[in-house]
């Protein structure tokens, strides 16, 4: 009997010594130009996006699994906006109020309202779904890049989410652990961007903004740049 108990605790902690072997890095990505805490290297899929406006965007979704967490980075390329809302534009009906000549605002720029919503859209998917209870709601930055903090609750689980827009491509992170679990805030509080060059950003002159800054209303702001790592 107590041979069999050892080998039960043993069977017990071998979930959790798995899980311990998944050694956390910072992954670094330029094709869509972040990086990130992931646990081990991400699993990648290609997928579509429709906007808030209904527009079909290109995405890649980011994934990756340390015991019964799970870690999901959504990025999603709004840059072909601009043709899609042009082209729509031209056979938008008599009367209707987007397509009157507005200037920077509305008429055949009328896209760029979608895409200044793009965040609030992407987190009004999670304040609307009933399986979810939320516990935190903020505004906040990440190397002085302007986004959203969430945290929900549901089935057992607790759900961080972080989304935030910079050089015109949105980005939806998404942690779920059990909520006896240690908050998994490592992942959602890890977002970094790089530049042009594959250097890593940091703003220091002001929060960037991907309605003002993003779409060229004001020039990007200064900023230094390091190696990822």
């Amino acid at each position: 009997m107590h041979l069999a108990a050892i080998l039960l605790s043993l069977l017990l902690l071998m979930p959790r010594a798995a899980e311990a072997q998944v050694e956390w890095q910072v992954y670094v990505n330029q094709q869509d130009s972040f990086t990130v805490n992931f646990p081990g290297q991400p699993k990648i899929a290609e997928m579509t996006w429709r906007s808030q406006l209904g527009y079909t965007l290109p995405g890649r979704v980011y994934s990756a699994e340390k015991g019964p967490e799970r870690f999901s980075m959504t990025v999603v390329d709004y840059r072909p906006l601009e043709e899609q809302g042009i082209a729509r534009n031209k056979t938008c009906p008599p009367g209707n109020a987007q397509c009157r000549d507005g200037g920077e605002t509305i008429g055949p720029a009328y896209w760029k309202q979608d895409e200044r919503g793009a965040i609030a859209y992407a987190v009004a998917k999670y304040l609307k779904n009933p399986a979810y209870d939320v516990t935190d709601y903020a505004w906040d930055w990440q190397d002085m890049v302007e986004g959203y903090h969430l945290q929900l609750k549901g089935g057992g689980m607790r759900t961080l989410v972080y989304v935030a827009m910079h050089d015109r491509k949105l980005f939806v992170l998404e942690a779920v652990s059990p909520e006896n679990y240690p908050v998994p805030g490592l992942f959602t509080h890890s977002m970094g961007y790089l530049d042009k060059d594959g250097k890593k950003i940091r703003y220091t002159e002001t929060v960037y903004s991907g309605s003002y800054h993003g779409l060229g209303v004001y020039p990007r702001p200064q900023y230094r740049v390091s190696e990822p790592q």
